[in-house]
């Protein structure tokens, strides 16, 4: 007897052999394992924000897109190339590392340096996921996106003088880089949202002579009021006279109508002169018109008042 308790014979001198394992085990084993790698080969997940371009082994880039989900593949044929479908931004400003230089350098209508810090929102076509994949690869960032931000923005710059860059004309100018923009984006299937200029920098000496010149026009500015309206009081004060003229001519014209109407009046009835004069002379006196050819005024008072002492 052994020391774990084991019954054997002792000084036979014959090992003990192990049995091997069973066959169909292993090619269970085998099974499952190949099982798994044909799954794994077979069925691809989309994550949420993605889409899928299929490259197959036997005839290349599949036009078709995977959306986001569960897909089933040909094992080891196919194989899925992820591309971000969310929206995505590139910033080129003078805090950014981006090959030799950040920001872009620029010069106006006049050439007079500008450096500009712009940051592009886009997307990539969904639908021409496959194209793009064909056409330029993973690497769009730096052969299309980058290269023609620059181009468009010195482009669209040069069209505008620097005082109008800096001042009234910031609009116009991400409108015009926009539109050169999209054109180029549709072309290479790509999404562009929107273009933002950040910062628009010029030299110090410029932008101080360049606000001295603004502040120059708006003083003249200032004086053209001043001047307009001083003209319009002064235009004011005219048709007031002319009105005031205008009155007093009508107002002796009035009299002067009044009078001949008076005059005409006379002559057709020559009683009425006695009796203005009468009116005149003793305002009190009762008096009686006798016929003007008569020519007598008698005191109507003095002939109707009684005689006292009879």
């Amino acid at each position: 007897m052994t020391d774990n308790g084991v019954k054997g014979k002792v000084g036979t001198g014959t090992p003990l052999q192990l049995k091997p394992p069973k066959r169909g085990v292993a090619l269970t084993v085998g099974g499952l394992l190949l099982a798994a790698l044909l799954v794994g080969q077979s069925v691809k997940v989309i994550p949420a924000g993605y889409v899928g371009v299929v490259f197959s082994a036997l005839s290349g880039v599949k036009g078709g897109v995977l959306q986001e989900g569960i897909h089933f593949l040909v094992p080891f044929v196919d194989r899925v190339n992820l591309y971000d479908a969310r929206l995505q931004e590139v910033t080129l400003a003078h805090t950014v590392s981006d090959g030799d230089e950040g920001a872009i350098r620029a010069r106006s209508k006049e050439g007079l340096d500008i450096t500009a810090d712009v940051t592009v929102q886009f997307r990539i076509d969904r639908a021409k996921a496959a194209i793009l994949h064909k056409e330029l690869g993973r690497n769009y960032l730096q052969t299309v996106i980058r290269p023609q931000v620059r181009s468009k923005v010195r482009d669209s710059i040069g069209q505008f003088s620097a005082a109008d860059i800096i001042s009234t004309e910031r609009r116009a100018v991400e409108a015009s880089i926009t539109g050169a923009l999209r054109q180029v984006f549709e072309r290479n299937n790509l999404v562009l949202d929107s273009v933002l200029l950040r910062e628009l920098r010029i030299p110090d000496s410029i932008a101080k002579a360049i606000e001295q010149k603004q502040a120059a026009e708006q003083q003249v500015a200032v004086e053209k009021n001043r001047l307009q309206q001083a003209n319009i009081s002064a235009q004011r004060a005219v048709v007031e006279a002319e009105g005031a003229a205008k009155a007093s001519v009508a107002k002796a014209r009035g009299e002067a109508e009044a009078l001949s109407l008076r005059g005409r009046a006379l002559r057709e009835n020559p009683q009425l002169i006695q009796l203005t004069v009468a009116e005149k002379l003793a305002p009190g006196i009762q008096t009686v018109m006798l016929p003007s050819e008569g020519n007598f005024l008698l005191d109507v008072a003095n002939l109707t008042k009684p005689k006292s002492g009879n």
